[in-house]
């Protein structure tokens, strides 16, 4: 009998409670979910009162130094690299070493060591009509437009090779062009 008065005596507040006015908060059993902290997605800081970003995580790839690419995927532009297109860096060893390590990545499995189109893929015939470089009309421009955006079965390499990576690359295969002629 002590317990059916118990239970009455709830649902008589419990329905006083839930009766009352709906345009004022109610009782919020988890705040969290009904208030949310606030974060700021860029993860800006002010120091000084000026917006500064954080570093970004340790073994991740910082975005900074992002070079906008503004010439379009399509044959015109491609046409339009290869006219206009030219390379920012100086023709360097350093730079000429490090094109010839990320050849060596990224191309020479294709393209072969060489150049001339007798990688290893092409070799277990993966891919047959790869390219040799000497029997394409190429120039820096081109070859830094395929790199970006692919041509055939070529795939993009622009989210593996930043900006300047790209263009040591490209001084490399002008290199390997002029030896294979």
């Amino acid at each position: 009998m002590k317990s059916l008065k118990i239970i009455i005596a709830l649902v008589v507040v419990a329905s006083f409670i839930s009766c009352n006015n709906k345009r004022t908060p109610q009782v919020q059993y988890m705040p969290d979910m009904y208030v949310s902290i606030p974060y700021d997605a860029n993860g800006v800081e002010a120091i000084d009162g000026k917006p500064v970003n954080r570093l970004p995580v340790a073994g991740t790839v910082s975005r900074s130094g992002v070079v906008a690419y503004d010439i379009a995927n399509t044959n015109e532009g491609y046409e339009k690299a290869k006219a206009e297109l030219k390379s920012p860096l100086e023709v360097t060893d350093e730079n000429l070493a490090k094109g010839k390590e990320l050849y060596g990545i990224y191309c020479a499995i294709c393209h072969g060591t060489k150049g001339d189109g007798n990688g290893i893929l092409s070799e277990r015939d993966k891919f047959n009509g790869i390219p040799n470089y000497k029997d394409r009309e190429v120039t820096e421009g081109s070859i830094y437009h395929v790199i970006m955006y692919g041509k055939n079965l070529m795939g993009s390499h622009a989210s593996q090779l930043n900006h300047s990576e790209r263009w040591q690359v490209v001084q490399y295969v002008e290199k390997l062009r002029s030896e294979l002629k």
